[in-house]
């Protein structure tokens, strides 16, 4: 991994798109990593929000994204309104449901601070784009967690399963909820979040949500954003 490397998102935006997901209490301290897929949300993984030791959602207000997070400075904040799971989570509920297919969430902000420092589009990667290796993972791994770095060494799914993409990206705790880039036309875009590394074939891999998993949601979210 290779912080100065994030320069490979192109433009300044590409970057400070990408932030930090905070969480602190009295018992607890943590972060995930997450993008800007609009002007108020947030993409990042379901896990994140959840507090495994207490058993319980964290609250939203409690939750802060610090986007373009650099070595403790940031280009703008904002905590969280609200969050939006996937249909098989309930925020009342003790239990976490989700399983890796379904690891991800959108986390709308108190703030449109996508105005000012940009937001990363959405891409479906097709079957036909498996093949190519232009993939990399944007982060704040647990070994460096004030610098975002970027994992250029994901290549392509090693197959094609439904619902997850497994790939060989250096990824670890922090990077959760990391944005999966693809180059097609010449830019970045998000073609899925990060879960978690898992066991594969004597190694590890690590284990992503595709883009087709919450682009609908997200346009729901997004067309009723425009009548309130």
């Amino acid at each position: 991994r290779d912080s100065s490397t994030s320069r490979g998102l192109g433009d300044v935006y590409k970057r400070q798109a990408i932030g930090r997901v905070n969480f602190a209490s009295t018992q607890i301290r943590q972060h995930c990593t997450g993008t800007l897929v609009s002007e108020q949300i947030v993409l990042t993984a379901a896990h994140c929000l959840y507090n495994f030791p207490r058993k319980m959602w964290i609250p939203p207000q409690s939750v802060v994204f610090a986007a373009g997070f650099q070595h403790g400075s940031v280009v703008a904040v904002s905590s969280a309104e609200r969050f939006i799971l996937n249909e098989n989570e309930d925020e009342n509920s003790r239990d976490f449901r989700s399983t890796h297919d379904q690891d991800w969430a959108l986390v709308v902000l108190k703030e449109p601070i996508g105005r000012e420092v940009g937001n990363l589009n959405i891409s479906h990667v097709e079957a036909s784009d498996l093949g190519q290796p232009d993939f990399m993972l944007a982060g704040y791994s647990g070994l460096r967690p004030n610098v975002l770095s970027v994992a250029l060494d994901c290549g392509r799914p090693l197959e094609n399963w439904p619902g997850v993409f497994l790939q060989r990206c250096s990824a670890m705790h922090g990077d959760s909820g990391a944005p999966v880039l693809v180059l097609k036309d010449g830019k970045y875009t998000v073609a899925g979040v990060f879960s978690a590394v898992v066991g594969w074939g004597g190694s590890f891999a690590s284990l992503s949500v595709p883009a087709s998993s919450f682009s609908d949601v997200l346009g729901v979210e997004l067309e009723q954003s425009l009548m309130r």
